[in-house]
This record gives C-alpha cells, sequence and structure tokens, in this order.
C-alpha cells in the first residue's frame, strides 16, 4: 500500500503515542491510582486509537474507494475491504 508508506512516519507518531498512553494506564494500574485517573487515562487512548483508525480509513477511501483512477472491480474491492473491516472494529 503506497499511501500508507507515504504517511509512514505520521502514522508510526500516532503509535507510538497511543503506546505511551497505554503504559500510563498500566503505571496507573500498577500503581493503584484512583479509578477516575484510570478511566480517563483509558478515554485518551481509546480516543488516540479512534483518531489513527479514522485516518487510515479515510486514506482507504481516498485511495481504493474514490478514486477516478480506479476501475470499478478496484472499486468495488475498496469498498469490501472497507466494509469488513468496520464490521469488526465496531464489534
Amino acid at each position: 500500500m503506497g499511501h500508507t508508506a507515504r504517511e509512514k512516519t505520521k502514522l508510526l507518531n500516532r503509535v507510538r503515542r497511543i503506546r505511551g498512553q497505554l503504559e500510563a494506564v498500566e503505571r496507573a494500574l500498577e500503581g493503584e491510582h484512583d479509578c477516575a485517573e484510570i478511566l480517563h487515562l483509558l478515554a485518551a487512548a481509546r480516543g488516540g486509537m479512534n483518531g489513527l483508525m479514522a485516518g487510515v480509513i479515510e486514506d482507504h477511501i481516498r485511495e481504493h474507494v474514490a478514486s477516478p483512477a480506479l476501475a470499478d472491480d478496484e472499486r468495488t474491492r475498496g469498498a469490501e475491504e472497507l466494509v469488513e473491516v468496520v464490521r469488526s472494529y465496531l464489534k
């Protein structure tokens, strides 16, 4: 996938931020922090993951569904891939 390669640095930076957020959750749990603090940390991590997912979905739509350069079968395949991953993500 060429478009993910072009965005590689940006995507990896987002993943690293999410990893840091999850490590903060782990430290808070190990340190027996207040549940409200842990919930805030979890919400931040979830927001990071949702943002990452939204960005990759947006790129997929632009490159594999909406691009005028695509043949009909490529567009159909891109749409089917998107439906499959969205279903999986929303479970």
